[in-house]
């Protein structure tokens, strides 16, 4: 049994439609509320809030695979839960910036996710992205609404991930031989600025999106409002702010471990464009 945490996430939604279509399984999902789920034919849908470790108990049961996002719950019990439950192998979603940015707090507890799960007896493959191209649906409000959208660091090329090439490259992980404590540094194709993001959300919706750069510290007032101060600080960081080579490095893993190019942001947009109109 395969349990997708996340399931009707960027990445969960996506990793079940691809154990799903290269015929894995059996297949679990887990949702905080089963009922409004719609998963793949044959996917048994299960309830269960990370709030709540003792609510994964059920969920758990009989799992010998796991897909884990970090920093969702309480890290320590769900790993521990999942090791009491029998789980074997555990994919976990952590982040670049544990490579690129150790001394940012995020980064830290990414990291000390990653040691927990080294530590806890069962087997680990670790994927890193950078990232998400899904960061972009913040904007989605402004574009609905024919305003301006508004970034700092306009300029700042980082190599954005499809969350569907994360997607791919779980799937083969939990499903094929040779990923067992390895860890992943994952990227898109190549690197595009914010300002090049709004051009491809343009180009998908046939229309144009205004955009203007803000600063630093206009950002962060917004940002601050939503995840508090020291979170907007850190993300602000890797998103231009304190940018290195090893956050601008476009790597090629996900072709290596899946066989397939990583998806450009410009097909992101084109998949999602339903969600700007």
């Amino acid at each position: 049994m395969i349990l997708v945490t996340g399931a009707t996430g960027n990445i969960g939604r996506a990793l079940l439609q691809e154990l799903h279509a290269h015929g894995a399984g059996p297949l679990r999902g887990l949702t905080r509320d089963a009922s409004r789920a719609v998963f793949p034919e044959g996917v048994e849908a299960v309830e269960g809030d990370f709030a709540e470790t003792a609510s994964l108990k059920p969920a758990l049961e009989g799992v010998r695979s796991l897909f884990l996002v970090s920093r969702l719950g309480s890290d320590a019990d769900i790993i521990e839960a999942a090791r009491q439950a029998g789980v074997e192998h555990v994919v976990l979603v952590s982040s670049i910036t544990v490579q690129t940015h150790p001394h940012l707090g995020p980064a830290a507890e990414n990291l000390a996710v990653e040691e927990l799960l080294k530590a806890s007896g069962m087997a680990w493959t670790i994927l890193r992205p950078t990232q998400f191209a899904s960061n972009a649906l913040m904007w989605a409000a402004s574009v609905r609404g024919g305003e301006t959208v508004h970034a700092p660091y306009a300029e700042t090329a980082l190599p954005t991930i499809h969350p569907a090439d994360i997607a791919s490259v779980a799937r083969v992980a939990l499903t094929e031989p040779g990923h067992h404590g390895r860890t992943y540094a994952l990227t898109g194709p190549e690197p595009v600025t914010a300002r090049q993001q709004v051009e491809a959300l343009a180009a998908a919706l046939g229309r144009e999106v205004p955009f203007a750069e803000i600063s630093r510290g206009q950002a962060h007032a917004q940002m601050a409002a939503v995840f508090g101060p020291e979170a907007a600080d850190a993300v602000l960081d890797v998103t231009g702010g304190d940018v290195n080579h090893e956050l601008l490095r476009v790597r090629d893993t996900i072709a290596q471990v899946t066989g397939v190019p990583a998806r450009p942001f410009r097909q992101w947009a084109a998949e999602n464009a339903d969600a700007f109109r």
